[in-house]
């Protein structure tokens, strides 16, 4: 943990060099940190910025807790079943395979402007990782589990995903970044509210610093994101890392 946390350092003495350079080269674009937080800082000030940062946050917490509920249901379910897995598998790796972002348009068609398409969108985008880390997870489950559970008369579906929660919680942790990013792409394109509507809101009105106080505040939410999933894992998967680090 010391460890981790002494290359904090680095963050200011970036912030610094970003400060300096783009102060000395003059670039429109890429305004430095302390224009970025002044604007911030007018931001909450002035708009509701929660109008903006609760909606998004709702959207993502949705999609990604339904996209992870039926990834693991599927993927233990393909894992368990060599016969479903040799008749779905080859149309999972092909959806997976489709960038979610070009679905779009197809999203458009079928799902309201607003949040069920931002909902479709996240869930697609997460959907997959989760499906197949838990598929490789619950086909792998060392075969003297399950006689231990048979003679213990314990539940079989408990066993495999005790055995396969560190396959798992890997594809969950991946989809926590996913999620965020569909999150964005999606308001950038269907909505009228959130952070990826008014990132698309300051470049139509060339609001360069706005534009990066968005970017900022995303990059922060996925430290938090993923610093919160760890947490849990790590609580989650103690037996495991006791046993590996045996």
């Amino acid at each position: 943990m010391i460890r981790r946390l002494a290359w904090y350092w680095l963050i200011p003495v970036a912030a610094l060099a970003w400060e300096v350079v783009t102060r000395s080269a003059g670039a429109v674009y890429f305004p430095p940190p302390s224009t970025i937080l002044a604007r911030m800082r007018e931001m909450a000030a002035t708009e509701d910025v929660a109008a903006d940062l609760v909606p998004s946050l709702a959207r993502l917490a949705v999609g990604w807790a339904l996209a992870a509920a039926a990834g693991v249901a599927l993927g233990v379910l393909l894992g368990r079943s060599p016969l479903l897995a040799k008749l779905v598998e080859p149309m999972v790796h092909f959806g997976r395979s489709v960038p979610p972002a070009a679905l779009l348009p197809v999203f458009l068609v079928f799902f309201k402007v607003g949040t069920p398409i931002q909902l479709a969108a996240i869930v697609y985008g997460v959907l997959w990782p989760v499906l197949v880390n838990s598929m490789d997870g619950a086909r792998h489950v060392d075969t003297q589990y399950l006689d231990t559970a048979q003679v213990f008369h314990l539940p079989r579906w408990r066993v495999v995903l005790a055995a396969a929660a560190p396959k798992i919680f890997a594809g969950l942790r991946l989809s926590v970044a996913l999620a965020l990013i569909m999150m964005v792409i999606s308001e950038l394109y269907a909505s009228s509210e959130g952070i990826g509507h008014r990132m698309r809101e300051a470049e139509g009105s060339v609001d360069i610093p706005a534009m990066w106080a968005g970017i900022v505040l995303l990059g922060v939410l996925g430290v938090v994101l993923n610093g919160l999933f760890l947490a849990v894992e790590r609580r989650a998967l103690r037996w495991h890392r006791g046993r590996t680090a045996a």
